[in-house]
């Protein structure tokens, strides 16, 4: 969960930009162009998701 204004603003402009990058994929008119936009947004959060170590982990 985010912490304070900055976590919750960085999360908002985030999720902005991939509904901005699929919005310009559709606006193209291919939707194959659409799902590999998808896929690759999908890898990109999981590897955000699942890096180790943990972005909660606090480093010694």
């Amino acid at each position: 969960m985010p912490n304070n204004e900055k976590e919750i603003n960085n999360n908002l402009f985030d999720q902005l930009t991939l509904v901005e990058r699929i919005e310009k994929q559709a606006l193209k008119g291919d939707m194959n162009l659409v799902i590999e936009e998808i896929e690759m947004l999908k890898k990109e959060i999981n590897r955000k998701l699942y890096q180790k170590p943990p972005l909660t982990e606090t480093q010694p």
